[in-house]
């Protein structure tokens, strides 16, 4: 299925989210990506006589096309209420999965066109699968960015889906940033590797459970972890979460 239905899918029924119609969102979506679309291949002619201007890669230049598009165009942006550097504190307090609106597509695909690392990766990642391109989301600790990759492996670009304009990171940034992360984490497929399917609806629904948790819904946000853990077995904490007060700490 598409990962933006799923991800909308997932955001049905949640605080913020009261007036979700998942089909118009949708054909928001598919009208963006046309206009992404179109813009790459009007602007193609520049890669190909100048590809020394970016990074000599086709990937970077189309990543490049879409966000111009996505933020320039269309206006998306990050929340400015959620821009401070996120601490764990922060994340206790479940204060950034208040709103469902900046956790999941639909605070970008409605009028106020805001999200925010749980939502803008997703953004792109849906957008570039409409493309055609080989998008994948991929699991920083406690944040998402995207990366570009060829199953031959011969074309691997990491873009931060957070950032305002175009900005690629090497893994080693995500192994310390925005929470340091272990080397055994990291070997036990918790991180910095491509999500599943499966994975990437564990996802959604963690920060399902996460804004149903903050705004006292405990019941159905166990229920939602719960999903979540049998998703994504591999990812230990969302196991260890199952019944605590607060998913939030994940």
């Amino acid at each position: 299925m598409d990962v933006a239905r799923l991800n909308l899918l997932c955001a049905e029924g949640l605080p913020g989210a009261e007036n979700l119609v998942v089909e118009r969102l949708l054909k928001t979506l598919d009208d963006w990506a046309n206009q992404v679309r179109v813009a790459t291949l009007r602007n193609l002619y520049r890669f190909q006589h100048r590809p020394e201007e970016y990074e000599r890669s086709e990937a970077y230049f189309r990543m490049l096309v879409m966000i111009t598009v996505l933020q320039r165009d269309l206006g998306l942006r990050y929340n400015p209420g959620r821009i401070a550097a996120p601490t764990a504190a922060d994340l206790n307090s479940g204060e950034f999965f208040s709103d469902s609106k900046d956790l999941f597509l639909h605070g970008l695909l409605g009028e106020r066109r805001m999200g925010t690392c749980a939502s803008m990766p997703v953004l792109y990642v849906a957008v570039g699968r409409r493309l055609g391109y080989p998008l994948h989301l991929v699991r920083g600790k406690s944040h998402l960015f995207v990366r570009w990759e060829t199953s031959d492996g011969k074309e691997r670009l990491n873009i931060e889906g957070s950032a305002r304009g175009l900005v690629t990171h090497p893994d080693e940034h995500y192994k310390s940033w925005p929470f340091p992360i272990e080397e055994k984490e990291i070997l036990d497929g918790q991180y910095l590797k491509n999500l599943t399917a499966a994975e990437e609806v564990a996802e959604f629904l963690v920060n399902r459970a996460c804004c149903l948790a903050r705004n006292g819904r405990a019941s159905e946000a166990r229920e939602a972890m719960i999903h979540a853990s049998r998703l994504a077995p591999k990812i230990q904490r969302y196991a260890a979460v199952v019944g605590a007060e607060n998913p939030s700490a994940k």
